[in-house]
């Protein structure tokens, strides 16, 4: 019977563990939690992320931060050092092998890498390096750096990253399982990330605040912003019950313009309404819009048209923060020089709309109580499931597919809910198996559906929704039928 809660962590039952946590790996003895304390205390407040985030949200303007990493220190720095240039705010981007624990072989890559004189590597192999090297990268970055990964267990790159100066950590028990990962269990992930959650809240209880991103896109293809607002709120909710103070909500383009507004828009009122139900006050809550996640044009040209539609909707609706894409997504890992084209070019569009709003639009606020009424009832079913209990009854709603992620690898997601875009783009639900939807909410998606099929003189069906896939990287939003 499994032990899963959502409980605050006993202190005794936390330390033990992180004394297990440490010892995984060399670099873990180097350590030490109250040093780390006062480390973070010593950080200058603009390189904090909390307070780049709380500044912005107060002025309502949208930061900017790009997605980097590379496998060697120096090289590191000066790829972060190069992008601080165009960006708020600047990430670290882990390696493969770290997100699955693999040190040995990211050991291996470093050396590599050294011998090649290049990144062998898609990231940066934090726990490898260690407590002084990162420290040595974050005391040379003047901007607030967030960790980015994808790690299922990411309890001890937590630990030596939070530690070297960090102030910003992505990833949840969901989010970074069942998009991620084929086979590992959500009980495992969803505890694994009580640890990291708890860790947090330890730093804001010594008086060290730490920004928490739950990852909004999970799959990033045609997922419906009510499963993923549903997911990004239950991993809300998981932090905010071990301590965490300061989170960031995210969503990931979808492609129309009124749905992604009013999905960023609604993001935050669910979340907010959910947490003060659930009796959280005093948290700090803001918004992040992640551009285009599926497939890009082949040319630069093209890509900077994505990249803008993103840069647009991001200060159209307000959100806090938009993780920004390159002209390059289509042909592999980006270089620094594609990497600063995008910002320039998101910089651009985020400025211009600065001023403006699509918040108050009769279409966008019908979507917005549209997106609202699917997540309220679909959470409800959640707590309904695990008895009240968020932690208890998302492992359930898996199992019986009652929280069901399109295209996700992992075999604890049903993968029976069938998304298509309608004629506008927009995403609708044409198969919703088992995860409960009003029937006036079915209603609305099924005539919405109906006016593409009717456009299209063909009936609702799969391929629809193999025709959407690639739409984007052939110049179109939605795949019309040649």
């Amino acid at each position: 019977m499994s032990t899963l809660k959502n409980k605050r962590l006993d202190d005794s039952e936390f330390s033990t563990e992180q004394k297990e946590v440490l010892a995984t790996w060399p670099t873990g003895a180097d350590v030490d939690f109250y040093e780390a304390i006062e480390f973070q205390k010593s950080i200058p407040e603009e390189k904090r992320f909390s307070s780049a985030l709380a500044e912005a949200n107060k002025g309502r303007k949208t930061l900017i931060q790009p997605r980097a990493g590379v496998a060697l220190l120096n090289e590191h720095i000066d790829l972060l050092q190069a992008l601080s240039v165009e960006a708020d705010l600047l990430p670290t981007t882990i390696d493969a092998y770290t997100r699955q624990n693999q040190y040995a072989e990211a050991q291996n890559g470093i050396q590599r890498s050294l011998e090649a004189g290049r990144s062998l590597l898609n990231g940066f192999p934090a726990v490898n390096h260690g407590l002084k090297s990162c420290r040595i990268l974050a005391n040379a970055i003047e901007k607030p750096i967030q960790v980015r990964h994808g790690t299922p267990d990411a309890r001890l790159l937590t630990e030596i990253t939070l530690a070297a100066g960090f102030t910003s950590y992505e990833g949840g028990g969901i989010s970074y399982n069942i998009p991620y990962a084929k086979k590992i269990s959500l009980e495992a992930t969803l505890r694994h990330w009580q640890y990291t959650d708890r860790l947090v809240g330890k730093y804001e209880e010594n008086g060290v605040r730490i920004n928490r991103e739950p990852f909004g896109p999970l799959t990033g293809s045609l997922v419906p912003p009510f499963i993923s607002h549903t997911v990004a709120i239950i991993e809300g909710l998981l932090a905010l019950e071990q301590g965490v103070k300061c989170l960031t909500l995210g969503y990931g383009q979808l492609g129309n313009m009124i749905q992604d507004v009013a999905a960023v828009a609604s993001l935050r009122e669910l979340a907010d309404e959910a947490f003060n139900s659930a009796g959280y006050s005093g948290y700090q809550l803001t918004t992040v819009l992640h551009q285009w996640m599926g497939g890009f044009p082949e040319d630069e040209s093209k890509a900077f048209s994505v990249i803008a539609l993103g840069s647009a909707v991001a200060a159209l609706s307000k959100a806090t923060k938009v993780i920004v894409k390159t002209p390059h997504e289509a042909s592999g890992i980006p270089t620094k020089d594609a990497n600063l084209m995008g910002l320039k070019a998101t910089r651009q569009m985020v400025s211009l709309l600065q001023d403006q709003s699509m918040l108050e639009i009769k279409r966008v606020i019908e979507e917005k109580e549209l997106i609202k009424k699917e997540v309220k009832h679909l959470l409800a079913k959640v707590f309904e499931l695990g008895d009240g209990d968020i932690a208890i009854g998302t492992v359930r709603a898996f199992q019986a597919g009652v929280l069901d992620v399109p295209f996700a690898p992992s075999i604890h997601n049903a993968g029976k809910l069938m998304p298509v875009r309608d004629n506008e783009g927009a995403v609708r639900i044409l198969e919703k198996a088992k995860v409960p939807m009003l029937a006036e909410v079915v209603e609305v998606h099924q005539a919405r559906i109906k006016q593409r099929a009717d456009t299209e003189k063909r009936e609702p069906n799969y391929q629809m929704l193999i025709d959407d896939i690639y739409s984007v990287g052939k110049g179109r939003l939605v795949g019309r039928p040649r």
